[in-house]
């Protein structure tokens, strides 16, 4: 049987404070986004400050939000270890949580401050599905968001370096690198975010095809993982959430254009 030590979650201590991977992975991740947003916004003419001050609310919002959407989909375990909902450091914060917490947060700012949300919406998209490819390697330090079980064999015919293989090495067995997977898709949707910024768009529309690229992956992936939180005993919650984000985005693009709305 191998034995392989996995990495440390832990990045470093301070005294009493413990900082670890997960926690700084999502943080640059963060960063290189809001970095992006900002280069965008100055770019196409818009005030980066609001970007700015849009991320000073939508952020800790979009943690809360992810947190509290992972504890009740798990209510049945942390109502019995309720000191554990705030350690999100040991992971357990969901995507579609921080999404729907983000877009009201970007709703209501963009009303508040009298700016288009969609333009908000197309100058954050790329920005917000880079960050998400660079947010998994948080769980790949966790040993988290992982398919059903494989070979090693089949690992290196991957052509996957030791220090993935080995960390996906996890109670003796080997499983599907599935972080890795959606971090490689939604770097693709980066790229293809950005080549769809040279297409003559309406406002609005980046945005909803950042929603299509992301939910078609996050479908067909999820359906490898091990620790969906579940809707019903077989359907998964962020495959149903994946669906109804395709139609929606799709039916929103009909009907925005239908409507003659300005590019």
């Amino acid at each position: 049987m191998d034995t392989i030590q996995p990495i440390d979650r832990i990045a470093f201590e301070v005294g009493p404070i413990t900082v670890y991977w997960y926690g700084i992975i999502i943080a640059f991740g963060i960063f290189i986004g809001l970095y992006l947003a900002a280069k965008e916004a100055k770019r196409s003419g818009f005030n980066k400050d609001i970007i700015i001050d849009l991320m000073m609310w939508a952020i800790p919002i979009a943690i809360i939000s992810a947190r509290l959407y992972y504890v009740i989909f798990k209510w049945e375990y942390y109502s019995n270890h309720l000191g554990e909902i705030i350690a999100i450091w040991e992971g357990g914060i969901a995507i579609h949580g921080a999404l729907i917490g983000a877009a009201l947060t970007a709703i209501v700012f963009a009303k508040k401050r009298g700016v288009s949300f969609w333009k908000l919406a197309d100058i954050l998209a790329p920005s917000i599905i880079l960050g998400q490819a660079i947010g998994r390697w948080g769980n790949f330090m966790n040993q988290e968001a992982h398919g059903g079980p494989v070979t090693r064999e089949f690992l290196e015919n991957l052509q996957l370096p030791d220090l993935i293989i080995n960390q996906m090495f996890i109670n003796g067995q080997y499983y599907h690198p599935a972080f890795l997977y959606e971090s490689i898709w939604n770097i693709a949707g980066f790229i293809v975010l950005l080549l769809l910024r040279r297409i003559s768009l309406r406002q609005g529309e980046l945005f909803l095809s950042y929603i299509i690229w992301y939910s078609i992956g996050r479908f067909i992936i999820e359906g490898m993982r091990t620790d969906s939180l579940m809707l019903t005993e077989t359907l998964r919650m962020a495959q149903f959430i994946s669906i109804m984000l395709i139609l929606s985005s799709v039916m929103i693009i009909f009907y925005r254009r239908n409507q003659l709305l300005p590019k």
